[in-house]
């Protein structure tokens, strides 16, 4: 093969595939290369929940992303000819008393008021939830696996697409990047959590984080709306649901275990007695490329400057990365700052 483009792209998670397509849009070349290893991004529940953790805190800059994010996917419904984000309010079980004088601050607060039902409701009797519920609002999740099936079949048909085993020892970084006949003006690593194997890339500061997910089918009809009870519930339809996700910064593979089943399976009993006989259809483990300040990393190599990565989107990918991937479009195109908090340049090699 032989082949000129402006960008190659490794990884086709949905930070490589989106930032591929924000590049198309502006009328840039890409090669893509699909490294043959599942990514987190294949298995994520997609999740967008503006207000998360025991403190209920909103992202500071979710006012920017969530508007973003939406955008992003409504734009790829349209071209596809078929639905990506699924916009669903979420139940959240409140539990314990600091929650409940988290939740009673909150709700004085204007930040959050669209994101907040100001009101405290009483859990239906399906669930255990002696403190009560409140509902948040403009949650949903992003049908991951779709869109970058999608996004995979556009590439292709722009012969802009490679499945095959990347090593780092065949990228050839003297003057322009040639990697196996392909030039390109700059190479991004967008390979989640295999940076930290990344010649050029290591030595940013990851916290990676394995998480286990199930699919169940049960009889009794699910309720609509997504929970959130310490780990969450995704209804799929009427029977079928998603639940996850554990979190262990220890065994770091790819591996589904007995540990995280029995985990996942007895927080879905204890919260909601019904559900304890429902039969598994899938378990799935991947790592998540978390890092050490939460924030991405994003940006040029300090010695090399044909070397970039945009990667660290942890389990916040479905909402960040629209934005960031034009974010870095506009620093790749036009010169534009990468903010401080996300320039990967923050730690130094």
């Amino acid at each position: 093969m032989s082949k000129q483009v402006d960008y190659l792209i490794i990884g086709q998670g949905l930070a490589g595939s989106i930032l591929s397509w924000e590049l198309i849009k502006q009328g840039c070349t890409v090669h893509l290369v699909d490294n043959q290893q599942e990514n987190a991004s294949q298995i994520a529940a997609g999740l967008i929940n503006p207000i998360t953790g025991m403190r209920l805190v909103k992202h500071n800059k979710l006012d920017t992303l969530l508007p973003c994010a939406k955008q992003t996917y409504q734009e790829l419904s349209q071209f596809f000819s078929q639905d990506f984000y699924i916009e669903k309010p979420m139940l959240r079980i409140l539990r314990n008393e600091k929650e409940l004088l988290k939740f009673q601050q909150r709700i004085q607060e204007p930040a959050y008021h669209k994101y907040l039902d100001t009101e405290l409701k009483s859990a239906p009797a399906i669930l255990n939830a002696p403190l009560g519920i409140i509902q948040q609002q403009q949650t949903g999740y992003l049908l991951t696996q779709n869109l970058l099936a999608c996004l995979k079949n556009f590439l292709q048909a722009k012969q802009a697409y490679q499945r095959t085993q990347f090593v780092y020892q065949d990228l050839n970084i003297d003057n322009a990047i040639n990697w196996q006949g392909i030039t390109a003006k700059k190479v991004i690593f967008c390979e989640g959590y295999l940076a930290i194997h990344n010649p050029w890339f290591k030595h940013l500061a990851f916290q990676l984080a394995k998480g286990e997910i199930l699919t169940l089918t049960t009889q009794q009809t699910l309720a609509p709306e997504l929970l959130n009870y310490g780990h969450w519930l995704i209804p799929i339809n009427k029977h079928q649901f998603r639940t996850g996700a554990t979190f262990d910064t220890i065994n770091l593979n790819t591996q589904a275990t007995d540990l995280g089943k029995s985990t996942l399976l007895h927080a879905l009993a204890q919260t909601i007695p019904t559900l304890a006989t429902a039969s598994i259809d899938k378990h799935q483990a991947n790592i998540r490329p978390t890092t050490l300040d939460k924030m991405p990393f994003i940006g040029l190599h300090p010695k090399y400057q044909n070397l970039a990565i945009f990667n660290g989107f942890g389990a916040k990918g479905s909402l960040q990365i629209p934005y960031y991937s034009q974010h870095f479009v506009q620093h790749l195109l036009h010169k534009a700052p990468i903010a401080p908090e996300i320039n990967s340049q923050r730690f130094s090699g």
